[in-house]
């Protein structure tokens, strides 16, 4: 019966079709891909914007680190108008700084693969009075937030915001529950936005030019039609494709396409 319900319910249709879509991006499009998730959801819910992030886990964190070692390394905002950016970068800035939110430690806190937060049952009524939220939320034209932490491995999260300004109604449960289960079934694209990022399996992050190549190689381009593309030398090119094969570990085309079917480690 649960089924049957499913198979009609408007709700999860348009999930199915956001998934649907997401799957027939190609590697290469991975940014496209990306803003089309954002843009999905900013209209499912009713939103002012969006903001998808990558944590990774420092690897030696100070004893008194409220958040942990736990840090951004890439950020994407769908609409980044300049105050929202100014903010953004704000809120980046105070993270090594002894100013550090309360919020900023909550989101941070525990171990749970995956969760969904309402910013109005996360948060203690006096912290709505408090510079935070003034500065950050009501400035820059929002009132209120779904957020979703997804574990990728232990030192590697995936943090989404959907944000509503005060016209909106508050995100209710049941919006969290619909978030919840739309971003449950996106750990593989979430998974492939970080590899092309050179994150969660390379050794190191890969410089913008080796980004480039990389995409370049994944759609499946020759060494020579990728410097035709790039407009840059083939030398160039080679010694790029042999530090992305370094930095991911592998030593052809193929193993390096098998990591984005989660076939090797």
């Amino acid at each position: 019966m649960q089924l049957a319900r499913d198979s009609v319910d408007p709700h999860n249709q348009e999930v199915y079709a956001l998934w649907d879509q997401l799957a027939e991006f190609s590697v290469s499009d991975g940014d496209a891909a990306l803003t089309h998730l954002l843009s999905a959801l900013r209209t499912m819910f009713g939103a002012r914007n969006v903001l998808w992030g990558a944590l990774v886990r420092l690897p030696s964190p100070e004893r008194a680190d409220p958040l942990l070692g736990w840090r951004p390394r890439l950020v994407r905002v769908l609409d980044p108008i300049p105050t929202v950016a100014a903010s953004v970068q704000k809120q980046f800035d105070t993270l090594w700084s002894g100013n550090v939110d309360l919020s900023q430690i909550l989101s941070m806190s525990g171990d749970e693969p995956f969760r969904v937060r309402l910013l109005f049952e996360a948060l203690p009524p006096e912290w709505f009075e408090g510079e935070h939220y003034r500065r950050h939320y009501l400035d820059v034209g929002f009132a209120d937030s779904i957020s979703v932490r997804i574990a990728l491995n232990d030192d590697l999260r995936i943090r989404l915001f959907v944000f509503r300004d005060a016209q909106a109604p508050r995100f209710s449960a049941e919006d969290g529950q619909r978030l919840g289960f739309l971003m449950r079934g996106l750990r593989w694209f979430h998974r492939q936005q970080l590899l092309s990022h050179g994150l969660l399996i390379a050794n190191a992050p890969l410089t913008p030019a080796e980004r480039r190549v990389l995409l370049a190689l994944l759609d499946g381009d020759t060494e020579r039609q990728i410097a035709q593309k790039l407009e840059q030398s083939p030398n160039t090119t080679h010694f790029h494709v042999k530090s992305i094969y370094t930095k991911f570990g592998v030593r052809n085309r193929p193993s390096l396409s098998a990591l984005w079917l989660g076939k090797l480690r």
